[in-house]
C-alpha cells in the first residue's frame, strides 16, 4: 500500500514535469547549439496576419472618365514608391521615452460615542433590578463608544526608453484605405536571440515621402521587444517556483 503523502508528492512531481515537459525536451536536445532563427515569413502567419475586423464606411466607388488621367475617387495623382498595398514594405521608427510618477496619501479617522439612560419610564424604572442586575443605573443604561482610523500610502516612479527601427509589411488594406502592418526582427548574438514585434493600423496620408513612420502615427499599436536563449532562460524562475507561486495561497 503506497502511503498517502508519496502518493501526492508522486502527483504533484508529475504534473510539474507534465508543464515543463516539451520545453525540456528541446532544451535537452539544443544543449551546446545556438537557438534556431524562425524561417523567413514566420512573421507574417498566425496571429501576427490575422484579419481585423474594424467598423468602416462604405468603400468610395472609382469612375473612370473618358479622355481623362484623373479617376474619380483616388487619393493621388501619381503613383509613388510609398506603401499602399498588401505586401508592400514601409520603415517603422520606434522611440519611446515614457515616464510617470503618481504619488498618493490617504489618511482617516472617526471617533463615536453613545450615551442613553431610562431614569423616567412611567415609574417602571425602580422595577429593572427586578429583571436586570442590581449593578443597573436606570441615568445610564447604555453607554458604546468606537474609534477607528486609517492611513494609506501609494507611489508609482516609471521610466521607460525604447529606440528602434523595424521594417513591416503590409497585411491588409482596410475599405477606408487604411493599412493593417506587421513587422518582425530577429537578432542573434551568441546564444542569446532578441525579438521585435510591430503590428497596427496606419493611414496612408502619416508615411512621410522616404517611406517611414512613426510609432505614434500607428493605430492599435502592439509593441514587442523580447528575447529567448540561455541569459533569458537564467533570469526566469523555475518551473517549480513558479506553480509553487500559483498554488501557495499565502
Amino acid at each position: 500500500m503506497i502511503p498517502r503523502s508519496l502518493f501526492n508528492l508522486s502527483a504533484f512531481v508529475l504534473s510539474g514535469a507534465l508543464l515543463a515537459g516539451c520545453s525540456a525536451v528541446d532544451r535537452i536536445e539544443n544543449i551546446g547549439q545556438a537557438p534556431a532563427l524562425a524561417p523567413v515569413g514566420a512573421g507574417l502567419s498566425g496571429d501576427a496576419n490575422r484579419r481585423v475586423g474594424m467598423p468602416m464606411p462604405q468603400p468610395e466607388r472609382i469612375v473612370y472618365e473618358p479622355n481623362s488621367l484623373w479617376r474619380s475617387g483616388s487619393r493621388a495623382f501619381f503613383r509613388d514608391q510609398r506603401a499602399s498595398r498588401e505586401g508592400d514594405i514601409l520603415t517603422v521608427k520606434i522611440d519611446i521615452a515614457d515616464s510617470a510618477k503618481v504619488d498618493n496619501t490617504s489618511k482617516r479617522s472617526r471617533d463615536n460615542s453613545e450615551d442613553a439612560n431610562l431614569s423616567n419610564f412611567f415609574g417602571l424604572e425602580s422595577n429593572l433590578s427586578h429583571v436586570l442586575p442590581d449593578a443597573v443605573d436606570p441615568t445610564n443604561l447604555v453607554g458604546a463608544g468606537s474609534t477607528s482610523s486609517s492611513t494609506g500610502t501609494g507611489s508609482v516612479n516609471r521610466q521607460e526608453s525604447i529606440a528602434l527601427t523595424i521594417a513591416a509589411v503590409v497585411t491588409q488594406t482596410l475599405p477606408n484605405g487604411n493599412l493593417v502592418i506587421a513587422g518582425r526582427q530577429e537578432v542573434r548574438v551568441n546564444n542569446e536571440v532578441r525579438e521585435l514585434t510591430v503590428q497596427g493600423v496606419v493611414r496612408p496620408e502619416d508615411i512621410s515621402n522616404t517611406n517611414t513612420i512613426e510609432h505614434t502615427q500607428i493605430a492599435e499599436a502592439r509593441i514587442s521587444y523580447g528575447g529567448r536563449g540561455q541569459i533569458t532562460d537564467v533570469q526566469q524562475p523555475r518551473y517549480g517556483q513558479q506553480l509553487y507561486d500559483i498554488l501557495m495561497p499565502f
